[in-house]
């Protein structure tokens, strides 16, 4: 979700008056098997847990959201998108592997 932020005017007093909007145009989802997603381990700034990153994936939030909420319900554990990564709890890179490949997704 992206916040609207009107351009130069702050407040006016014209009742014809239009706000532009700076908006930042989306990335459009790319097809599954165009996509080349990355599988790897992360212990860093995480109190020594272990998590499986998903990176590399081009496309809209929500797009990133459901396949997020797919692979935490195949993997049967927590996780959470962000950033353009999905971060699934545990060593769970056989499972996300083989999860992303029966979608279409190349993995690397």
């Amino acid at each position: 979700m992206s916040k609207k932020h009107a351009i130069g005017v702050v407040y006016s007093t014209n009742p014809d008056f239009q706000y532009q909007y700076d908006e930042e145009p989306e990335a459009e989802t790319l097809a599954p098997e165009k996509q080349r997603l990355r599988v790897s381990l992360d212990r860093h700034h995480r109190g020594g847990k272990t998590v499986t990153l998903v990176t590399g994936f081009v496309g809209t939030d929500d797009d990133l959201q459901a396949i997020g909420k797919m692979l935490k319900g195949k993997c049967g554990v927590g996780g959470s998108t962000k950033d353009g990564e999905i971060i699934i709890q545990g060593d769970q890179m056989e499972k996300v592997r083989q999860a992303l490949n029966a979608a279409g997704y190349r993995i690397k």
